[in-house]
């Protein structure tokens, strides 16, 4: 049986143990908007569904279509944040990140190598 959006706010707010009105404002919403979207009255917008999903580091998938796992990873929030700083830089400098990152991948493999080599 596959649940509805409003459902799964619901589902994301009493994971996190957080009252209505402490959701609410957590989000920037009313408690009164709030109850309207879990109980199905009122439609889950595309503002409220990013501000749930940054706020409180929901799988904006799973939100969506009850696909995949409730939460992010933390390794999936640290790749979106290399990212959005990635895309500000300029051309050169997202060069020099790049090779900066394969060097790293080098020493890591280095390292990787010598300790199953011991």
């Amino acid at each position: 049986m596959s649940t509805t959006i409003n459902q799964r706010v619901k589902q994301v707010r009493t994971e996190l143990n957080l009252s209505q009105a402490k959701f609410a404002k957590a989000i920037s919403i009313s408690n009164s908007h709030i109850a309207g979207i879990e109980l199905e009255h009122r439609k889950v917008n595309d503002r409220i569904i990013r501000l749930i999903c940054i706020t409180f580091n929901v799988n904006e998938n799973w939100l969506n279509t009850g696909e995949g796992e409730m939460f992010k990873s933390p390794a999936d929030t640290k790749f979106e944040m290399a990212m959005t700083i990635f895309k500000e830089l300029n051309p050169e400098y997202q060069e020099f990140v790049l090779k900066q990152i394969d060097e790293l991948l080098k020493i890591q493999n280095n390292r990787k190598n010598k300790q199953t080599k011991e």
